[in-house]
């Protein structure tokens, strides 16, 4: 039986040493490929591209993974970028908002991860809160002092979701983000919250499509925390799954 190919969407950066001027390189944390390797699936990497090429990048892969990074542009939600914002990357933006509409259009199922978890909330009509500051309730440390593989604060689950299929109510997470959902997205069911009531993890999971967000990380802990390779084996699992109904 082929592995699933997950498709592991890449950010660039600036590269230098002693013989060249900086210049532009593609790049994706170990932590996702490795992941997907243990969970099952064949992992390849989604360069930023022009938004045009998205159709066959789909069509290239079983299931989409949404990484980390830069904040979402606030335009897209309708917003003027406030002095809280952080960087952003329109180019960025451009081409993973048409994969993330791509893969609903194909029906492919999708794992978004932080940033992810937050533009897959935008796409379906959703907004940002653009710092965790803007709202005096949040009281919990979101963006961690403790190093990143270490997990820091609880979240709850709700109960007869997809999520609770795969992490336990009270567990706790990594958290290094520090902007959130505001407004959920059309036809999203939040699936887990922080105590202070952060929106931890989203989802669509129904008989014509398979969306999971989450907040934090579980790429720099799958290591040492079966429930978190357990997210990215489930994505293998919803992937064949999908690919099984084609």
């Amino acid at each position: 039986m082929t592995h699933p190919i997950i498709g592991i969407t890449g950010n660039t950066s600036a590269f230098k040493n002693d013989d060249f001027e900086a210049f532009k390189i593609n790049y994706s944390s170990t932590g996702f490929s490795t992941a997907i390797s243990l969970a099952g699936g064949t992992p390849i990497i989604i360069p930023i591209n022009d938004a045009t090429f998205a159709k066959e990048y789909i069509q290239l892969i079983d299931g989409l993974l949404l990484t980390g990074g830069q904040d979402v542009t606030p335009m897209l939600y309708g917003e003027e970028p406030r002095k809280v914002i952080g960087p952003t990357s329109p180019e960025r933006d451009k081409c993973e908002v048409a994969l993330v509409k791509e893969a609903i259009r194909q029906k492919k199922p999708i794992l978004g991860i932080c940033r992810g978890l937050q533009l897959i909330n935008v796409v379906l009509g959703g907004s940002l809160l653009q710092d965790l500051s803007e709202d005096e309730s949040i009281t919990i440390q979101h963006v961690q002092r403790s190093q990143p593989e270490f997990s820091t604060h609880s979240i709850k689950v709700k109960s007869g979701t997809h999520i609770a299929e795969i992490i336990d109510n009270n567990s706790y997470v990594n958290s290094i983000h520090h902007q959130a959902i505001k407004e959920l997205g059309k036809g999203l069911t939040v699936s887990a919250w922080s105590p202070d009531n952060v929106i931890e993890a989203i989802e669509v999971v129904d008989d014509n499509q398979s969306i999971i967000g989450i907040q934090w990380h579980p790429e720099l802990t799958f290591l040492e925390n079966h429930e978190s390779l357990s997210i990215f084996k489930d994505l293998i699992k919803r992937s064949i799954s999908s690919k099984s109904s084609m």
